[in-house]
């Protein structure tokens, strides 16, 4: 799947994108707001990271910004969580913070969700410590569910956690078009 919006290209990371992505997401500041990603992130973790398998209903995408030199800035996706949850987690390298890309990134793949996938929930959390991705998820609809600890494989223990879902069965009420996505 391929999705465009105004400013970005969302697209399948492919094993040539390696460096451009352990640039983008190798700041520690980045690292230590995800669960899964380790720290210092290396090419070698991107490559993992990029092999691996995927199932139909959790499309994973690279964040490309298609102004100037169309530059890799983050990634963002959807991942079936230990419960079984379709969980959207999301990072963004730190020159691309403040400028609305990640709530425009996740209203596409939100439209992906609703639209393309046999999905009718998700599920998000952000760590406590991080209330900006909280702002991000509320503006995408979704509503706060409770609290939880999380585990942070860069922080290496368990990290105090907002967890979020949102149903995509909900009529949303919205100013801005619909996204072209391609399948």
């Amino acid at each position: 799947m391929f999705a465009l919006t105004p400013r970005l290209t969302l697209r399948p990371g492919w094993f040539e994108d390696a460096p451009a992505l352990a640039q983008a997401i190798g700041h520690e500041t980045v690292v230590n707001r995800l669960a899964r990603a380790p720290w210092p992130y290396t090419s070698e973790d991107a490559e993992t990271f990029l092999s691996l398998p995927r199932g139909a209903t959790e499309p994973r995408f690279v964040i490309v910004e298609r102004s100037g030199a169309h530059r890799l800035i983050g990634g963002i996706g959807l991942h079936r969580a230990d419960n079984g949850d379709h969980e959207l987690g999301y990072w963004l390298t730190p020159d691309a913070w403040g400028r609305g890309y990640a709530t425009e990134a996740g209203r596409a793949v939100i439209d992906i969700a609703r639209h393309a996938l046999p999905l009718t929930r998700l599920t998000a959390y952000h760590h406590a410590d991080n209330p900006t991705s909280g702002t991000v998820l509320r503006k995408l609809g979704f509503v706060e569910t409770g609290r939880s600890q999380r585990w942070s494989l860069a922080r290496g223990g368990m990290v105090a956690s907002v967890d979020f879902a949102l149903d995509l069965d909900a009529q949303v009420a919205r100013t801005d078009a619909a996204m072209p996505i391609a399948a």
